[in-house]
This record gives C-alpha cells, structure tokens and sequence, in this order.
C-alpha cells in the first residue's frame, strides 16, 4: 500500500504499531535532516559538495586524512546543535512502551541515544562520528584531542600507542562492515512483526538487505522516506512524506 494521503497513512501505520509487539526501526538520513544534519545522497547532501573518500584512500594518503578531518570540523557546529527531532523521540517512545527492542541505524550522529535510547539498544551499521578510533589498535580518542593536534600542526595525528592512522569512528567507503552489529541487525531483523524503514534511500548495500529479510521471514514492512525505494513495492505500507509530520503524533510525553 503506497498512499500520499497522510491521513490515511497514519491511521494504517497506527494499526501496524499496536498489532505489533516487536518493531525494529532502521533508520537513515532522512530521520535526522529536520534536526540540521545535512544528507549525503540529495542534490544539496554532503556528496554533491565533496567526493567521498574511500578507506583505502584514507589509509594510503596523508593529504586525504587532513582533508577527511577538516571536512568532519567543518560540520562540528551542525553536530553540536542538532537535537533529537520528532521521529527520534517517536521512537524512544514506541523503545520506552516495550515496542522497541533495538534500532538499527545508518546514522552516525549519536541523535538516537541522545534521545533517551540506551547505546546498548542502538545498532551502529555505519559507526559513530562522535568520537574518534585507531583504525589499527582500536583505541578510542575524543575529538577535541584529535582537533587540538590538528590544529597545531594542519595535520592529522596518529595514534599514540601503535602510530596507525586515527579516524572518526565510522565506516568508510571500502572499509568492512562491523561484524557484531551486522549479526544483532541480522537477529532483530528476522524477529521482528514490523520492520520500520524511516528515512532511508535503501540504496546503500549490505545494510539494505535488512528490510527484506525481516519481510522474508515474516514481519510487516513499512517505509517511511520522502523519495521511494526500490523496496517500495514489496511493503506492506509507505509513506511518502515529511517524517516528522508522519511520526511526530506517536512522540509521548
């Protein structure tokens, strides 16, 4: 059912959601732009501006590591003024109610557990940029310490115990997917009665295989995204809309 009537569309989502007693969210950019974190994908997203960099590039480049921190201090105000919006409060509502067991998520921005969602519920597919990481020893760095390093000299720093590279605790273009967090979404997935896609282009693999799985298996699927999807056909609901305005009446006190 693909609907552009919100009306309607809430009212079917609102019977999803109290049928349901296990609804796994998996969430993308989309969720987070009414909370001033700009996309990656759109016309205007971070991708039209700027080429990504790929991990191997990462590694190899001691230019394309400064350039990959200046980039990621460049949006330093944007993260620190962002608050959770409407769909993550709807979420920590339906999570507090004993509907949620765990959200999946392609974002990086910290908005879910800011939220009021524990870290131990949030499944990071794409990492965190909150903090920093060695990408050979693992130790983890706050950003202000990486900042003032880079500051003083214009240059990336390596890490203090084993001298690898240190980068934003994310997951790059070519760097492998976080094996812990890939099983738990795989688990969620299949255990679900609703999966919720909210804010996600689904174009992003493997992580787009997770809607489809929890539909193999059985649950309910519904797409909440302001474009359509090319999973849009196998749902059982989508909502074409602002996804504020789609889940801001399930927000609780």
């Amino acid at each position: 059912m693909i609907t552009s009537n919100l009306s309607a569309g809430l009212e079917r989502l609102g019977e999803l959601i109290a049928n349901a007693s296990a609804i796994v969210p998996f969430t993308g950019a989309g969720i987070s732009t009414e909370c001033g974190i700009p996309d990656f994908r759109s016309p205007t997203g971070m991708w039209a501006r700027h080429r990504p960099i790929p991990f191997d590039e990462f590694v190899a480049s001691r230019e394309a590591r400064d350039e990959a921190w200046r980039r990621r201090f460049a949006m330093d105000e944007a993260f620190a003024k962002a608050r959770p919006g409407r769909g993550h409060r709807a979420l920590a509502t339906l999570h507090r109610a004993g509907k949620v067991p765990a959200v999946i998520t392609q974002n990086i921005d910290n908005l879910h557990q800011a939220s009021g969602i524990g870290a131990e519920y949030v499944v990071e597919l794409h990492g965190n940029t909150t903090y920093a990481r060695c990408i050979g020893c693992d130790k983890t760095y706050e950003l202000q310490w990486v900042r003032e390093r880079f500051e003083a000299d214009g240059s990336a720093p390596d890490c203090t115990a084993c001298k690898a590279p240190v980068k934003t605790a994310t997951i790059s273009f070519g760097q492998a997917m976080p094996d812990a967090a890939m099983r738990r979404a795989a688990e969620l997935a299949r255990a679900a009665d609703l999966f919720l896609v909210v804010g996600s282009s689904l174009v992003v693999w493997p992580a787009a295989g997770f809607p489809l799985m929890a539909s193999e298996a059985g649950a309910r699927l519904a797409i909440i995204n302001n474009e359509p999807t090319d999973q849009d056909s196998v749902a059982d609901l989508v909502i074409h809309h602002d996804i504020g305005e789609v889940l801001g009446p399930f927000v609780g006190n």
